[in-house]
């Protein structure tokens, strides 16, 4: 029997119902902070300001390439890391993180976990040592990967998985003790998300995570939350523009480049970077 028109409707999209609570903290104070599609909104809690697409979107799992972002200057800003011997870069991708980070630590295995084939690719052009395929939730990861790792990097990748808790977790099991989690997100509270709205392109992500309440959860699973810092990529408004349109979109890539450098030190900067620490004490 066919449902009736008034329950929740599934897509090949949109594959469940609204969610009528907030998937990070359970509150029922939801608003639509804006419209993504006549179907979709982007809702946010009233009481953690948590931002998510409700329905979720099928595709959630497939991190999104993230335009105009810097690898070599991420890397150069962790040179403070002790000389870790294993790393693993989580929603690696083709793995240009790991092979930007190489120049900065030449001594450390990078490995990467994806959950596309691109991170097969990666291996096989020499920019991993392992390539694991999937997500750190996926059945039987964790387990394989336990307390590997001196370092974890999740480089806007929790904005694109179905439960960014979880895997927020699950990072700090392949963590070994004493070892460093990097977290680099967008700023939900960026001024470009104002001034931009739906066109702001993490506005199309399935989650917007505030930074406080990464730092909360970290604490709260005892880690030290040794660095935060806003940082910037100069994407804004060149995407705000389809790629056909060549004369307007390099213009504006050209514009969001110049205003880099006053940009991160301003309300627009799009995007913050956490580093902390696991319990105990790192081997050596």
């Amino acid at each position: 029997m066919p449902p009736s028109p008034s329950a929740p409707q599934a897509s090949d999209r949109f594959p469940g119902p609204r969610r009528e609570d907030c998937p990070w903290c359970g509150s029922a104070r939801l608003r639509t902070r804006l419209r993504v599609s006549r179907a979709v909104a982007l809702d946010e809690c009233g009481e953690c300001a948590h931002a998510f697409q409700n329905p979720r979107p099928a595709d959630a799992t497939r991190p999104l390439a993230e335009p105009g972002h810097s690898h070599r200057a991420t890397a150069r800003a962790l040179t403070g890391l002790a000389d870790p011997e294993s790393w693993l870069d989580v929603g690696t991708g083709h793995g240009h993180f790991p092979e930007a980070a190489r120049e900065f630590f030449p001594y450390t295995s990078f490995d990467g976990l994806d959950p596309t084939a691109r991170v097969e690719r990666a291996l096989a052009e020499g920019r991993v040592e392992e390539a694991h395929r999937g997500l750190l939730t996926t059945p039987g990861v964790t387990d394989r990967l336990r307390a590997r790792y001196d370092v974890v990097s999740m480089l806007h990748h929790l904005a694109h998985v179905p439960d960014p808790r979880a895997e927020l977790r699950a990072a700090l099991a392949v963590l070994r003790p004493g070892g460093h989690l990097v977290v680099e997100a967008a700023a939900p509270d960026s001024a470009y998300a104002t001034l931009l709205g739906p066109h702001w392109l993490p506005h199309r992500h399935a989650h917007l995570l505030p930074l406080p309440n990464l730092e909360a959860e970290l604490r709260a699973l005892d880690c030290t939350v040794t660095t935060t810092a806003r940082v910037h990529q100069p994407q804004d408004l060149a995407t705000t523009f389809p790629r056909p349109l060549r004369a307007p979109l390099t213009a504006a890539t050209a514009l969001d480049h110049l205003l880099a450098p006053l940009t991160r030190r301003t309300r627009f900067a799009n995007a913050y970077r956490v580093v902390a620490r696991k319990p105990g004490r790192l081997h050596g």
